[in-house]
């Protein structure tokens, strides 16, 4: 089981839509997939046709199960996943999709109970995932925006994070301040967690006949950063945030189209940056020739 976390210091950058399109598309290509909603917004749920709502449903938030586990009560992942799996049914994948769901509330009071415990609490996710790995080739975590003890808990539960920006600068800031910490993971948790820094996907950009200088300097930044971009980037696209509506992933919806084709391109190039050493990822050049702020 792999485990990746979807992760930017810097809200509204495409995270979620990130996370569900690389799960559904893992999914749709023979893999057993888990998608984790840790964002209290429980937006990847949303994403996936699943919104938590009276106390039954509640009972089955990750939120409600991190707060028990931290409280030495048990509750089983498996009894509180969603079977997605009828969004594959068009496709004779192989594959299977489930859900950890999150909630406001519960997630909330989550993040205030490991911010009390300390750092130390942080492995918790981890944790939880190791114990269901024989039944799930990968796992992917959307995060929370800004500094908070559930993103440090995201980050302590991955094997590989990625992160997402798009042709403004204060996400470019964002995604550089996730790399940075990515690094202090290890040491923080006694050796526990060790995730490694995977890339930065470039999300909502241009068409090349429109970009402008400032996605130029963007680009060139993420570069230069040492961010190492994937030569796939998202292109703006309604579609893409039109599926929140449906609760299926552009991956699914517009697998034929370019929304479809983009996140798959995409998923391979993750797979095959997890198989090789950083020095032989492949990544975009800088951009020298002039372009108009027209």
């Amino acid at each position: 089981m792999k485990v990746l976390a979807v992760a930017n210091q810097k809200g509204g950058v495409g995270k979620t839509s990130t996370t569900v399109n690389l799960g559904a598309g893992l999914a749709l290509a023979g893999h057993r997939v888990l998608v984790v909603d840790l964002d209290p917004q429980a937006q990847a749920g949303t994403a996936l046709g699943v919104n938590l709502s009276g106390e039954d449903q509640l009972a089955r938030s990750l939120g409600w199960a991190l707060q028990a586990r931290m409280q030495n009560m048990r509750i089983a992942l498996p009894s509180i996943m969603f079977d997605r799996n009828g969004l594959l049914e068009e496709w004779d994948s192989g594959g299977s999709l489930h859900l950890l769901a999150g909630e406001e509330s519960t997630m909330s009071a989550a993040q205030d109970l490991i911010h009390k415990k300390g750092y130390q609490a942080t492995p918790v996710l981890r944790r939880m995932l190791l114990e269901v790995e024989e039944y799930f080739d990968f796992v992917v975590i959307d995060t929370p925006p800004a500094v908070s003890s559930l993103a440090a808990t995201a980050l302590a539960a991955a094997d590989y994070v990625l992160t997402v920006c798009y042709p403004e600068y204060s996400t470019l800031k964002g995604a550089v301040a996730i790399r940075g910490t990515v690094g202090y993971v290890k040491d923080r948790t006694g050796g526990e967690c060790d995730p490694q820094y995977l890339g930065a996907v470039l999300n909502r950009t241009s068409a090349p006949s429109q970009v402008k200088a400032q996605e130029v300097t963007i680009r060139n930044g993420v570069i230069e950063a040492g961010l190492y971009p994937f030569i796939t980037d998202i292109r703006k696209d309604d579609r893409i945030s039109g599926s929140y509506a449906y609760g299926q992933p552009a991956v699914l919806r517009f697998a034929n189209h370019a929304p479809g084709k983009q996140y798959a391109n995409l998923m391979g190039e993750i797979l095959t940056r997890i198989d090789q050493p950083m020095e032989k990822w492949e990544t975009p050049e800088l951009i020298t020739t002039g372009v108009s702020d027209e």
